[in-house]
């Protein structure tokens, strides 16, 4: 089965311009994206998806310099970007995270391979993590699907075009271990974050890429570093938004359902 880890980025940011480039104790931020990638096993591909305008072409330098493959696509619609670069590189599953997530965890990436490899499900994700720690996974026949019977175009936010267990088979998975601290946050959107995530990397002693559970450790013992970015606000779907993907859904379940058999047989 060919997985694999597909990493989207622009550098459209305008709260914190550029962000996915600054700089991290010597790297940039998506670099320890890709340094992270490259020790989940079970990989078949890291891909960096980013669009067509050429404000992003500094992103594709980056690929090449890292050694891993880039792909250019939709500047808005990103789910169809993460499509077509499943079919360039022939791909049977997708896993991945934005580029704003440096300290993604490592294990979660595993075990959500391993429960690609064993379940086969069409979308698999964890709960209850620090914001910026979960990956996703999911079958490109249901990445295909949602393609088609979608009704919005800028899919930057698409958790409700995939999250339908009345039409796929989801797994959503608990966190019971050290990592169940969805009261942390480790993504990157505003000048506090990239406070927050300077202050880790600067602080904290890693080799190749920082141990998660180094963060947490360190997080309970300075608990005045919490506090750089406590009071950031993470970006949620427009209300308005989602009524109108959850009514596309209610008015055409039959048709959707039907879509997604005829590319399931295909």
């Amino acid at each position: 089965m060919r997985i694999g880890f597909l990493i989207t980025a622009r550098l459209k940011s305008q709260r914190l311009p550029k962000k996915v480039i600054k700089d991290l104790n010597g790297r940039k931020v998506i670099e320890h994206i890709i340094d992270r990638a490259k020790k989940i096993n079970g990989i078949f591909e890291i891909i960096l998806c980013t669009s067509t305008n050429p404000q992003d072409s500094p992103l594709v330098d980056i690929a090449k310099n890292n050694k891993i493959r880039y792909f250019k696509g939709d500047e808005d619609d990103v789910l169809k970007r993460l499509y077509d670069a499943s079919i360039k590189y022939n791909l049977d599953y997708i896993t991945g995270i934005t580029a704003d997530n440096p300290l993604f965890s490592i294990r979660i990436a595993n075990n959500i391979i391993g429960i690609i490899n064993d379940k086969k499900p069409d979308f698999v994700r964890y709960d209850n993590l620090p914001i910026g720690v979960n990956i996703f996974g999911m079958n490109v026949k249901a990445l295909e699907t949602i393609i088609k019977i979608k009704n919005v175009v800028d899919t930057e936010i698409w958790g409700p075009l995939i999250n339908r267990p009345d039409i796929f088979n989801v797994i959503i998975k608990k966190e019971n271990g050290k990592l169940n601290r969805p009261d942390l946050r480790f993504t990157l959107d505003y000048e506090e974050d990239y406070k927050f995530l300077t202050h880790i990397y600067k602080n904290i002693y890693y080799k190749d890429v920082i141990d998660l559970y180094d963060v947490i450790d360190y997080l309970d013992n300075h608990p005045d570093v919490v506090n750089i970015n406590k009071n950031c606000i993470q970006k949620k779907i427009d209300d308005n938004l989602l009524n109108e993907i959850n009514n596309n859904f209610n008015e055409k379940y039959d048709e959707i359902k039907l879509i997604k058999n005829s590319i399931y047989k295909s």
